[in-house]
């Protein structure tokens, strides 16, 4: 299974709903995170909190290098979502082509 990719630049909370899938204490560390996106880490809880969502939502999964986010994408395909997409390069990358973080 392809996962559906999305770049940094073309990532926005108005159109998106945004999951950073990192720990606590990365989602407030040194990279930061995307304004707008909640953080669910991928963890035991991860499946329970999918099934809030609507599988209709378009929802990037946001993480540090694009990993965590993938195998979060995955999942959420596998569970019957539709429009899912993994951040390329994630954090790294969005900082790294300089756009906005909060911290």
């Amino acid at each position: 299974m392809s996962i559906p990719e999305i770049s940094p630049k073309e990532v926005d909370s108005k159109k998106y709903k945004l999951i950073d899938v990192r720990t606590a204490e990365e989602f407030s560390g040194e990279l930061g995170h995307v304004e707008g996106s909640t953080l669910i880490t991928i963890d035991e809880d991860f499946d329970k909190a999918l099934e809030s969502f609507d599988k209709n939502d378009d929802i990037v999964f946001i993480c540090r290098s694009g990993n965590r986010s993938g195998t979060a994408t995955k999942v959420a395909l596998n569970k019957g979502f539709k429009s899912v997409f993994n951040m390329t390069g994630g954090m790294l990358l969005w900082n790294e082509l300089g756009l906005e973080t909060k911290k």
